[in-house]
């Protein structure tokens, strides 16, 4: 794994395996989500993957009716609005994803401290390439 590059594109590779991965640095230990090539505490460009239990907390969140275009396309509107929320991972660092299993209805219900587990969410889209052809992608969510 030493040779794989710390890039988002890495990062959504290792989720379409249904693995949620961080970079570590060797030189401060610090984590970073999603992964990072150089660690901002102490400048180090020695990091290495390391995969995540996938648990956490939840620590803020909005509901949305009007979002971006791959959520409207997952079928997400005003009639059918969605929660996105920031995640604080078991191991630390925190990350922004969609928070499923919770009540949209009725957002006074979510709460602060919500124990959540990493959930990989396959959403695509139909594009004309050569021939018709579904293009999927994983995207990381959260679930109760």
């Amino acid at each position: 794994m030493k040779d794989i590059p710390f890039t988002i594109a890495s990062f959504e590779n290792f989720l379409k395996e249904k693995k949620l991965m961080a970079s570590k640095c060797n030189r401060c230990n610090a984590l970073w989500l999603p992964p990072r090539p150089i660690c901002i505490e102490c400048n180090s460009d020695e990091l290495e993957w390391v995969e995540l239990n996938g648990k956490g907390k939840l620590v803020a969140f909005t509901v949305i009716g009007v979002g971006p275009i791959p959520m409207i396309e997952a079928g997400y509107d005003r009639d059918n609005p969605y929660c996105a929320g920031i995640v604080e991972v078991e191991e630390g660092p925190r990350i922004s994803a969609q928070i499923m299993g919770v009540d949209v209805a009725h957002p006074e219900n979510i709460k602060i401290g919500t124990n959540l587990t990493a959930d990989f969410v396959e959403r695509g889209s139909w594009h004309f390439v050569e021939e018709l052809a579904k293009e999927r992608k994983t995207y990381l969510a959260f679930r109760v």
